[in-house]
């Protein structure tokens, strides 16, 4: 992890307009790579933030689709929070409308492949989780503030079972 300042230095670009443009095409790319060629161990951007590969089904094609995305573990509760920022752009990840439509997912952490199910925040849930996610990467206000739509979270909740993929065949 980085030091403080190096964190905060961090923070600040990632909070940019120009990083908004150019990094959800290349950190994406680049976190995929890493994580393959780790054997699912590591990606590039967990050497800041916590992450996960996600893989959920499509929301229109239903095929699976495999995202590296930033997480928050909730280790008391067992679960995961992601939040569709989409790096402060104006229109919605991808990956959120595939978790509406198929909550049903899977996400490797750490190397470990578990199944589980995502759950939109709302009301007073979703105002106590995004103060926490606030604490944990001040740069979601800005990203807020850039945009008018409202950033979408979710908890990814490990669920038993499972031994389905997304888009998996089972016959």
């Amino acid at each position: 992890m980085a030091g403080n300042g190096g964190l905060r230095l961090v923070q600040k670009t990632s909070s940019t307009r120009a990083f908004a443009r150019i990094a959800p095409h290349v950190i994406p790319a680049l976190d995929r790579a890493v994580h393959r060629m780790s054997g699912g161990r590591t990606m590039l951007s967990t050497q800041l933030l916590p992450g996960i590969v996600l893989t959920s089904t499509g929301a229109r094609s239903g095929q699976p689709r495999r995202t590296p995305l930033a997480c928050m573990p909730e280790e008391e509760r067992d679960s995961w929070l992601l939040v569709g920022s989409n790096f402060g752009r104006r229109e919605h990840p991808a990956w959120t409308a595939n978790l509406r439509r198929h909550p049903e997912a899977w996400i490797n952490y750490r190397g470990r492949d578990i199944p589980v199910r995502a759950r939109q925040l709302e009301g007073d849930e979703r105002e106590e989780a995004w103060r926490e996610l606030l604490r944990f990467w001040p740069p979601y206000a800005v990203y807020q503030a850039r945009i008018e739509r409202r950033i979408r979270i979710f908890r990814l909740e490990r669920r038993a079972g499972g031994t389905n993929r997304p888009g998996q065949r089972t016959d």
